[in-house]
């Protein structure tokens, strides 16, 4: 029986919808965990540092392939210690300028994967903030700065911020202390709202931030979908649950005999807007009418 290792930078039960997902793609090609295909998870929660550990750790276990997701810095840990495996990643937007990929139609190689659009629709989810929250004039952006999008996000924010007339404030976390330290700085620098960073640190900590967001009723918006099922006031962003389903189907095609620098890198095709009509009622606010519109779901 085949063996797929499963690496994560993240902790496994924020990111239980998602290894479905990833299953019912391995599913879709024919392959079952504990009947015709075995997997062995490893999880760094967090600690990025553990990366390389744990991919070493899989590749000693004799895998016929590693998912690396939860960001491209899992691609990169596996990456630097092989080039024969066949690697199958989640990550940023331009896996061609981080060095993963030749380019995305053949990517060559022993990578393939989804490069899901995240950091780079930060200045989007500021547009559609300011105007679920028309008064907020400063703008937190929360992110990780040990991420490897942390400063492409900064920049982006601040710019975008300029652009409009409001000002941006930089708060940083990488620790779950962190968190509680940067809603109680938004607080005391007199912020109106706040924008998530997309980073997996805090993907893997949805509910605490949701919680915080609630405690100090602080608009904020989110990367991705889950925050907002989870009670978050808004998300913009791509499906992260398509991008396991699609690896979990290159999985089944590898396995089969394909050749994973013959499988395009796949790019999403559609953006969500998804916003909850609860936490909006909540915090005061109401929907205009052009964002009613525009939103893919209200979640109720």
């Amino acid at each position: 029986m085949p063996v797929i290792g499963f690496l994560n930078s993240a902790s496994p039960e924020p990111f239980a919808s998602l290894v479905d997902a990833f299953r019912q793609g391995l599913k879709e090609g024919g392959y079952v965990e504990g009947r015709n295909v075995a997997i062995e998870y490893r999880w760094a929660n967090g600690q990025y540092s553990k990366l390389p550990e744990l991919a070493a750790d899989l590749l000693s276990r004799k895998v016929a392939l590693i998912a690396a997701t939860g960001g491209s810095q899992t691609a990169r840990a596996v990456k630097a210690i092989t080039s024969a495996i066949p690697i199958l990643f989640v990550g940023g937007p331009n896996p061609v300028g981080e060095g993963l990929v030749g380019n995305f139609n053949r990517p060559g190689g022993n990578l393939t994967g989804a490069a899901v659009y995240s950091s780079d629709l930060i200045a989007k989810r500021l547009e559609l903030l300011t105007e679920l929250v028309p008064r907020a004039t400063r703008i937190a952006l929360l992110h990780n700065p040990t991420g490897f999008a942390a400063d492409a996000e900064a920049k982006l924010v601040q710019d975008a911020a300029n652009s409009i007339g409001r000002r941006a404030v930089n708060l940083q976390a990488n620790t779950p202390d962190d968190l509680a330290t940067a809603f109680a700085s938004a607080t005391q620098l007199q912020v109106d709202a706040m924008l998530i960073g997309a980073d997996p640190f805090f993907n893997a900590r949805r509910s605490e931030l949701v919680a915080y967001a609630k405690r100090y009723a602080l608009p904020t918006a989110y990367p991705w979908r889950e925050y907002v099922e989870q009670g978050g006031l808004m998300s913009y962003g791509s499906n992260l649950a398509w991008a396991y389903r699609l690896i979990g189907r290159y999985a089944s095609r590898i396995l089969n005999g394909e050749k994973a620098g013959d499988l395009p890198v796949q790019l999403p095709t559609k953006f969500e807007l998804v916003i909850n009509a609860r936490t909006v009622k909540s915090l005061g606010l109401e929907v205009p009418l052009g964002l009613f519109v525009a939103a893919d779901e209200l979640i109720d």
